[in-house]
């Protein structure tokens, strides 16, 4: 019996910028994009037949299929072949509609053991593109670590790894549905637009302080009213010794860098005795946490 289990990682936005709307009704983005070890737990396994998702709190409605089988699906049209029985089991740790990528990240955790377990020879640039027919971070979402991405998300350049760091993340108990976030931004008319270019340069030079000195994200700028708890806990992050904070995607979730542990270890601390969903984290990718 075939089967596979891996660490799928969560994604942060170092940086989000929005560049124009497009004729296809999606969005141009220019974003620098990492990986972080808070991770849920992938398992793929060969089953008689059918597709099967196994997960706590996770229902679909009646016929509609999962972005994990789409994804399976595509690969095995990719290969030319048909999909075996299969069995995926998700231990969810990366919080739900955060802005974090968790559901990304699970399809790619299936696309990375799918391709280990059926077709290792499959060039890692084939399983974005499969990916990209499932949705617009499926391309980062697999290749991890820390990239430049363009495009709707596909366009990916690899940049120099972050220095070495810790994260304190806090997700806030409120949802922000990304489409509202998306039709609230007229790009021509945002300001403080991230300095991209700056990061990658600061990212170069391991200049970690540089790096944080531009973490930006033009969602911030469109919060409605309701959600400004994200700017409380930003203030909050760099009161208690963050080199600075930003929102990672469309939020709601906030990130702090941290240079050392003890202080990231602190403020987590802090931080947990108002908000239930406190996680530290350091810059990860996909071939450390296949060595652990």
């Amino acid at each position: 019996m075939k089967t596979i289990t891996l660490e799928a990682p969560a994604k942060v936005n170092l940086a989000l910028d929005i560049l124009r709307k497009r004729p296809d009704g999606y969005h141009d983005m220019d974003m620098v994009m990492q990986t972080v070890s808070l991770t849920d737990t992938v398992s793929v396994t060969e089953t008689g037949e059918g597709f099967s998702l196994l997960a706590e709190g996770i229902t679909l409605p009646p016929g509609k299929k999962s972005l994990e089988q789409q994804a399976a699906e595509a690969f095995f049209q990719k290969l030319g072949r048909p999909m075996p029985g299969l069995t995926v089991h998700l231990t969810k740790r990366i919080p739900a509609y955060a802005g974090m990528g968790g559901g990304s990240a699970d399809v790619a955790a299936v696309l990375r053991g799918l391709r280990t377990l059926y077709a290792p020879e499959l060039p890692l640039t084939v399983l974005e593109e499969i990916g990209f027919t499932v949705g617009s971070d499926m391309p980062f979402c697999v290749r991890g670590g820390t990239c430049r991405a363009r495009g709707r998300g596909e366009v990916l350049t690899n940049l120099t790894p972050l220095p070495e760091c810790w994260f304190v993340i806090c997700k806030p108990d409120f949802d922000i549905p990304t489409p509202t976030l998306f039709a609230r931004v007229r790009p021509d008319a945002l300001e403080n637009r991230p300095d991209l270019s700056g990061m990658q340069r600061a990212l170069g030079t391991g200049d970690l302080a540089g790096v944080a000195e531009r973490l930006s994200n033009v969602f911030e700028s469109v919060l409605p009213p309701e959600d400004r708890e994200v700017f409380s806990i930003k203030t909050r992050l760099i009161e208690l010794g963050a080199l600075n904070a930003a929102m990672s995607g469309s939020g709601p979730t906030v990130f702090g860098i941290f240079s050392q542990e003890k202080p990231a270890r602190m403020a987590a601390a802090n931080l947990r005795n108002t908000h239930r969903q406190v996680f530290l984290a350091n810059p990860t990718n996909w071939e450390k946490l296949e060595k652990k």
